[in-house]
């Protein structure tokens, strides 16, 4: 995974793996969230890439949208 620049210094997010169809979050307390074209769908999919690839807005946008993930691991 690639850490996340938290460039705003105060994200939940720390780190990202961008795939064509989807993005993987994990966040500091180490759960990691799986969100495809399928859940939630390709305009949030890509909303995210966006933000994870500047390295600023991931966690708000995940907390304000509140887009369903696809799959959810604790490890």
């Amino acid at each position: 995974m690639t850490p996340y620049r938290n460039l705003a210094g105060n994200s939940g997010v720390s780190a990202f793996e961008i795939r064509d169809d989807s993005i993987e979050v994990r966040f500091a307390n180490g759960v990691t969230y799986l969100y495809d074209y399928g859940t939630p769908g390709r305009a949030h999919v890509e909303q995210m890439k966006r933000h994870a690839r500047a390295g600023r807005g991931l966690s708000s946008y995940i907390s304000q949208e509140r887009p369903p993930y696809a799959a959810k691991s604790d490890h």
